[in-house]
């Protein structure tokens, strides 16, 4: 199993940029295999790779993820085999749709049917990657524009068609999707002993394509804390969950509820979403039991999460992607440390096939 890190706008603010650096430089030198780079409505997931492109050697390093109505799909393309010619091809481009509160609420665009959006995106994006002309007529894109004056152009950068493409997708269709089309799949709301709930789709969308689920490189949000005060543990993860069981998303639509909801705890995603949006977020954290917590996040002693990441493990899963803890950057990197010595430790064998290129 390996350990990818999680920086960007989710993760971090923008201040102290050099000390960012640092903690992704030991990254490189401690083996890690990606940096992804997330976005929301802070740092954007290009700028920083760039720069860290510049600065590390080994490390792959992706966006997790782009949004895909923030750019055209052929600036995405561009983006990513100008960032695969920067790097040389450690370049990781993730994808996906957000939701409504982003997309409408910060870009200004629609949030309709975004499967068949994210589907004809990755098509047009893998078009301009192995070097071709932006021709396509789909439900969502069209190019050239019809009626205009516009030619059909193709990059001029050298062609990447084996360049890495993941998604990070929840719902049951794009998880299929996922399995259909891309290289891997970033995931959260993952809890191992419920892994079927995720994975079975992907595996279905894989067989669908002539492969299976090993052939995807499958990386998932794992925050390793640990300590023997496990009470305090629990408390942390209960006001983690409960903010993604009722603010990430609006009331209506919230992916990370929804999974969580699927793998058995519809009741406890149902109560704490209702509490959250009611306005009493201390009820929705004390409705969080310790049960979902030790669940889905990997904390406590540090044999129990030598457990839980040997279960990630043995669910298939290749990749931890784990997110800079600590106060100082001495203890970020110590934190980062401790993690990569805890997996060597506990999960022998990998899941999925890593990056093709």
């Amino acid at each position: 199993m390996r350990v990818s890190v999680s920086v960007g706008s989710a993760y971090y603010g923008g201040e102290h940029w050099s000390d960012l650096v640092d903690y992704v430089r030991a990254a490189d030198r401690l083996g890690v295999d990606t940096v992804w780079s997330a976005e929301a409505w802070g740092l954007d997931a290009v700028s920083s790779i760039g720069y860290l492109a510049a600065v590390t050697e080994r490390i792959r390093l992706g966006t997790g993820i782009m949004q895909i109505s923030a750019r055209t799909p052929a600036a995405t393309a561009l983006t990513a085999l100008s960032l695969a010619q920067l790097s040389d091809d450690r370049f990781s481009l993730g994808l996906g749709v957000s939701g409504p509160q982003v997309v409408e609420g910060l870009h200004g665009a629609p949030f309709d049917h975004p499967l068949g959006r994210l589907r004809e995106y990755v098509e047009i994006v893998r078009m301009g990657l192995r070097g071709e002309r932006f021709v396509y007529d789909g439900d969502h894109y069209v190019l050239p524009r019809p009626g205009g004056e516009g030619k059909a152009l193709k990059s001029s950068v050298t062609p990447r068609p084996d360049l890495p493409i993941y998604l990070a997708s929840l719902g049951p269709r794009s998880l299929e999707m996922t399995g259909e089309l891309v290289d891997g799949w970033l995931g959260t709301s993952f809890v191992p002993e419920h892994a079927d709930v995720l994975l079975d789709p992907i595996r279905r969308g894989a067989e669908r394509s002539g492969r299976e689920l090993s052939d995807l490189d499958l990386q998932v949000n794992a925050n390793v804390v640990v300590s023997d005060d496990v009470d305090a543990l629990v408390e942390g993860g209960r006001a983690m969950m409960a903010f993604t069981l009722g603010a990430m998303g609006s009331a209506r639509t919230n992916f990370y509820n929804d999974a969580y909801s699927r793998a058995g705890f519809t009741d406890v995603c149902a109560e704490v979403q209702r509490l959250w949006v009611s306005g009493d977020k201390a009820a929705a954290t004390a409705a969080v039991p310790a049960g979902l917590v030790l669940s889905a996040y990997p904390v406590g002693t540090e044999q129990m999460v030598r457990e839980r990441i040997a279960a990630y493990d043995a669910a298939g899963i290749g990749c931890l992607r784990i997110a800079p803890m600590g106060s100082t950057p001495a203890e970020r990197i110590e934190h980062l440390e401790m993690v990569m010595d805890l997996v060597a430790g506990a999960a022998p064998s990998s899941g999925g096939t890593g990056p093709t290129s």
